[in-house]
């Protein structure tokens, strides 16, 4: 498969061309430089007159500050100032978290450091500026602080209470956020229905535990009023607007740079006091800035996610039909919500993606939002996925069992089918090109269930509980301005691509879209070579600074390849369409009858071309030997944005097979199948690699990841020693395959393929144990699910 072209999109031209690279599995370049220590990380970045900043951050989750004395700290070793709120607040302005279109949300103002009230562990209170970070961080001990802790709102369910802590006083309760959709009549659709199934779920809070932590380096130049950033951020031209904003700059003077990235999932596209800090910092002191964060700090700083209590209701027919589904979803964000994307968008893609593969003519779905006492949450890789995704397969499994249908043919009466699109969502959002029918009889094909079903009678009869699960799904890839543009948020939906011919013949791209490990410089490469009909190893690009990159929204939400592949693609055949006109101006021919292929221009009837070497030294040395007119323009740039819908969809099919241990609980992942539909695969063994990426942290946050607080919300496990994540012992065979239906939105039919893993295994992997308990009469309905939560519903223990 490797070197297979796999791709079949018409509009992208014949792909028999020897120099033809789409839909082929090549090697990422930037690996060989990153396993040989050769990138360049915001921590390895050293600048002159630099200093170090450590914070110093609420030990209680929910405390008045009454006073805070440096002096003595100030004295401390390699101490340069130090500095609390009043400081940073004459340098930075304050933000907002909330958006305009998703109805009324109250969230107050946020500042980089806590004024007289900190509102969750872990929250900046103050910051030493000293000469490297272990003086800062000695200083940190000697600053006398006088707090006076007050009971903390931890508990979500209890947020709304007459009796709750109100966290936000002047709000009168900790009501963030509620939405209600409701489609159809769901009442009588019940009342009509032949069973109704009912479960309720409980997702505990995890964190994305990036490879490379949060850092950040400001650098003030107070001769030009310039800011450069170097930022590890998704999203280098929204950080621009906000420093411009927030740090009044003008917007044309504030540069960010954001190259080399060990892993980000959503983390990194948030705005954090912490680093907003560091820029008002630079700004006062006029002297480069650094901060990195440790893990200690990761895990109560970063955002978390999934927080969620989820109940629902399925009412299907005699024959499996489903007639209605409902869902009530509660979660909690912490004390603010995250600016500028704001913490709704979680639970309002629950709303809007649970139910999507299936025709639900009846559908009513409650978010709530409340604030708590905890680290802030927002948007976290797969957004919202696996609870909507979970909640409903539960749901279609428990109909299953109780009708007396098998797993999959419920699915497959129940899909919306592969040529009604367009059509939408239950909740009413509009879907295109999907493939749900294709895509499950494919994972069908690939496990081989009777086997499956046989085994798990041997098994059980030898007292081995085994199980199975299958799931479908959609995932939200490729957003438009309807997402958040909508809203008034300064995030772009478009992204912009410049591309160039070299005097030495050698291509130059530079894209909005940045690099966070998944390949994105590679699959640019392999677009532009592809429509240019050059080598890759001519194409050189640039990512990730707001100086040398047309602007765009970054990277999020899978939008690489199907936004910022398609602005590349069409920067490249303008480009070429430019090379052929001048060509044909000096070989005195039509352009109709030249091509590019391997570097150069050729004439299709084989008689002699010209390099483009040859070519771009004509244009850019000897330009007196082109007629007159020609405008010999060797430099095309190019923007897309999807435009009509609000997001582009993929949909997967996922099986998996698993056992359980049923004297200690644990459960063993024997098998996982994935089945992905993410139209054009530009780089078939890069999607596998994101779908198996994905798979793996969806391992995670079903059986070992949780951010365990206490009752007075501190968080009990915020090191790698208490975390669990998923380590190689317990990493499965992964089993990928394909469907493929391009989108029709573009040119390239690209869509997103890097949170379906993440959103789906959650849910498959719940169901299977649930499949495997349902022998011995028992369930889990917690994630992650531990050993004790097995062993408990075996009341084993």
């Amino acid at each position: 498969m490797d070197d297979m072209k796999v791709n079949q999109n018409p509009k992208l031209g014949s792909l028999d061309r020897p120099n033809s690279y789409i839909g082929r599995s090549l090697p990422r370049e930037n690996a060989k430089k990153h396993l040989e220590g050769g990138g360049q990380f915001v921590d390895d970045l050293v600048l002159p007159r630099m200093l170090h900043v450590a914070f110093l951050r609420s030990p209680f989750a929910h405390a008045d500050i009454k006073s805070i004395n440096v002096d003595e700290a100030k004295k401390s070793s390699g101490v340069f100032d130090i500095y609390t709120a009043k400081e940073i607040d004459e340098f930075c302005k304050p933000w907002v978290g909330t958006l305009g279109h998703l109805g009324e949300m109250r969230s107050p103002e946020q500042t980089p450091l806590a004024k007289k009230v900190a509102r969750w562990q872990g929250e900046p209170i103050a910051v030493v500026i000293a000469n490297n970070r272990a003086q800062a961080e000695d200083a940190l001990e000697l600053i006398e602080v006088d707090w006076e802790e007050k009971d903390a709102q931890v508990d979500m369910e209890t947020a709304l209470d007459e009796n709750a802590v109100i966290i936000h006083p002047e709000l009168g309760n900790n009501l963030f956020w509620t939405r209600t959709v409701n489609q159809g009549d769901v009442v009588k659709a019940f009342e009509e229905s032949h069973e109704v199934v009912e479960t309720t779920l409980d997702f505990a809070r995890h964190t994305g535990v990036t490879l490379e932590s949060r850092g950040i380096v400001a650098d003030w130049n107070k001769a030009e009023t310039k800011m450069t950033i170097y930022h590890n951020g998704q999203a280098p031209h929204m950080m621009q607007h906000i420093i411009a904003k927030h740090l009044d700059v003008n917007e044309g003077l504030v540069r960010i740079v954001s190259r080399d990235v060990g892993g980000s999932f959503g983390i990194k596209v948030h705005v954090y006091p912490d680093e907003m800090a560091v820029a008002a910092i630079s700004k006062k002191l006029g002297r480069p800035i650094k901060f990195i964060a440790d893990r200690l700090e990761s895990f109560t700083t970063d955002i978390h996610a999934r927080c969620h209590k989820i109940s629902g209701k399925l009412g299907v027919d005699k024959q499996g039909k489903i007639l209605a589904m409902e869902i009530n979803d509660l979660s909690g964000i912490g004390p603010f919500s995250m600016y500028p994307r704001t913490s709704a968008i979680e639970t309002n893609q629950v709303l809007n993606l649970s139910g999507a593969p299936y025709i639900i003519p009846n559908y009513k779905a409650v978010g709530t939002v409340v604030f708590q006492n905890k680290t802030p949450m927002c948007q976290y890789r797969a957004v919202g996925h696996p609870i909507a995704v979970a909640i409903t397969e539960a749901l279609i499994d428990k109909a299953a069992t109780k009708i007396g249908l098998s797993l999959d043919k419920i699915r497959k009466i129940n899909f919306i089918p592969d040529n009604a699109y367009p059509n939408k969502c239950p909740s009413g959002v509009p879907l295109e090109d999907l493939s749900h029918q294709a895509s499950m009889d494919k994972l069908l094909g690939m496990m081989n269930i009777d086997e499956i079903e046989k085994q798990k009678e041997d098994d059980l009869a030898n007292g081995v509980l085994t199980g199975y699960g299958v799931i479908a799904m959609c995932e939200v890839t490729n957003p438009s301005p309807l997402f958040y543009g909508v809203g008034g948020a300064h995030i772009s939906s478009q992204d912009g691509a410049s591309i160039r011919l070299e005097g030495s013949g050698a291509i130059h791209l530079s894209s909005s879209i940045t690099e966070q490990g998944q390949g994105t410089e590679a699959i640019m490469k392999q677009i532009a070579a592809d429509q240019l009909g050059v080598s890759m190893d001519t194409v050189r690009v640039t990512l990730g600074d707001t100086d040398a990159t047309p602007y765009g929204g970054g990277t999020w939400a899978s939008r690489g390849a199907g936004i910022g592949g398609e602005a590349v693609l069409k920067a490249a055949r303008t480009l070429k369409n430019n090379i052929l006109d001048i060509a044909a101006a000096i070989m005195q021919t039509n352009k109709d009858t030249l091509d590019i292929e391997s570097n150069v221009v050729i004439r299709k009837n084989g008689e002699e071309g010209i390099s483009l070497q040859k070519l771009a030294e004509t244009v850019y040395y000897r330009g007196h030997e082109i007629p007159k007119g020609t405008n010999p323009e060797l430099l095309a740039t190019a923007s897309f944005l999807i435009e009509g819908i609000p997001f582009v969809f993929t949909n997967s099919a996922m099986g998996c097979h698993v056992s359980i241990d049923q004297d200690t609980g644990i459960v063993k992942i024997n098998k996982f199948w994935a089945v992905e539909d993410c139209g054009t695969q530009i780089n078939p063994k890069l999607v596998e690699e994101q779908i198996k990426g994905g798979v793996v942290q969806g391992i995670g946050g079903a059986l070992f990841e949780e951010c365990v607080y206490d009752d007075q919300g501190n968080m009990q496990n915020a090191t790698m020693a208490d975390y669990l994540v998923p380590m190689a012992y317990e990493m499965p065979d992964i089993i990928v395959d394909h469907v493929t239906t391009n989108s029709g939105r573009s040119i390239i039919g690209a869509k997103g393929a890097g949170e379906a893993g993440t959103g789906g295994a959650p849910a498959v992997i719940m169901n299977a144990i649930n499949n495997a308990l349902g022998k011995v009469g028992s369930e889990v309905t917690s994630q992650p699910i531990t050993p004790e939560k097995i062993l408990k519903s075996m009341n084993k223990i």
